[in-house]
C-alpha cells in the first residue's frame, strides 16, 4: 500500500469576528493574517506549521463543538505557553496532567469559545 499523499491544507473556521479571531491564533501560531474581504487567511510557520482560514458565521453556533485542536509543545513548556495564550486572550478551561501517563495538557477556550489543547508528551527513553 502506497503512503497517503494527503496533508492539512488548512484548519477553516467559522467566526462571529473572523479578522479578531485571526489575531488570536496569530499569536498561537506566530503567523501573519491577511485579511481578503470579510474573511482571514493565517499562512503556517515552518515547515511543521498548519494554515487556518476564517470566514464569517454561516448560521447559528452550535451549542456543542465536535472538533477541537490539540497543540504539542516540547516536555516543560506546556505551562509557559498555557501562560502566553492566555495573556492574549485565551480561557483556561482546566488540566488534565496525572491521568495519563504519556502525556498532560491543559484545555482552553479561544476568544469565541472554540477550545483547543496545549499538550506535552515526556521524552522517550
Amino acid at each position: 500500500m502506497n503512503a497517503s499523499r494527503i496533508t492539512l491544507g488548512s484548519i477553516n473556521v467559522e467566526a462571529e469576528e473572523p479578522g479578531a479571531l485571526a489575531t488570536f491564533w496569530a499569536t498561537v501560531t506566530g503567523g501573519t493574517p491577511a485579511a481578503n474581504g470579510d474573511s482571514v487567511y493565517l499562512p503556517p510557520v515552518g515547515p511543521g506549521g498548519f494554515a487556518m482560514f476564517f470566514q464569517p458565521l454561516a448560521g447559528p453556533r452550535p451549542d456543542r463543538l465536535t472538533i477541537h485542536l490539540d497543540l504539542t509543545v516540547p516536555w516543560g513548556a506546556r505551562q509557559g505557553e498555557v501562560d502566553r495564550l492566555v495573556a492574549g486572550g485565551a480561557t483556561w478551561q482546566w488540566d488534565v496532567l496525572d491521568e495519563h501517563p504519556h502525556v498532560r495538557w491543559t484545555t482552553l477556550a479561544d476568544p469565541e469559545g472554540n477550545l483547543f489543547c496545549v499538550a506535552e508528551h515526556p521524552p522517550t527513553p
